[in-house]
């Protein structure tokens, strides 16, 4: 099972290439692909997303959110402010999913590299 972020998925939908692209591409093959909710909701909200993308994103399965994922959001976003480096609501949320199931993330957005030292695994 691997995760993937908004910022991998918007460049897949749009055809860009990569490395991130291209193993959102193999992981979507073996279906082994979850989106973290945050990522459906910040892709959805795009305006300039395609028409189709919609029941393409509804059609993965999606990290289930575990009791007690607030307050362990609240507290990882607080250790890596703590550390000075920047935590966006959206990418904490999208981190915790993922230390919560174990799994690792997808992702062309360089702030997760904060999160990595609190257990995040991130696809290399």
């Amino acid at each position: 099972m691997i995760a993937v972020d908004s910022s991998s998925l918007v460049e897949y939908l749009s055809g860009a290439s990569g490395p991130d692209v291209e193993a959102l591409d193999v992981a979507l093959a073996a279906r082994t692909v979850h989106l973290p909710p945050v990522v459906l909701t910040e892709v959805l909200s795009k305006p300039t997303r395609r028409v189709d993308a919609g029941a393409f994103l509804r059609s993965l399965p999606m990290l289930e959110l575990k009791e007690g994922y607030w307050a362990r959001a609240g507290e990882l976003r607080a250790r890596v402010v703590g550390t000075g480096r920047k935590a966006p609501l959206p990418d904490t949320l999208i981190a915790q999913v993922c230390l919560d199931h174990d799994v690792p993330l997808i992702t062309r957005d360089a702030d997760f590299k904060h999160f990595v030292r609190f257990g995040l695994k991130l696809f290399a």
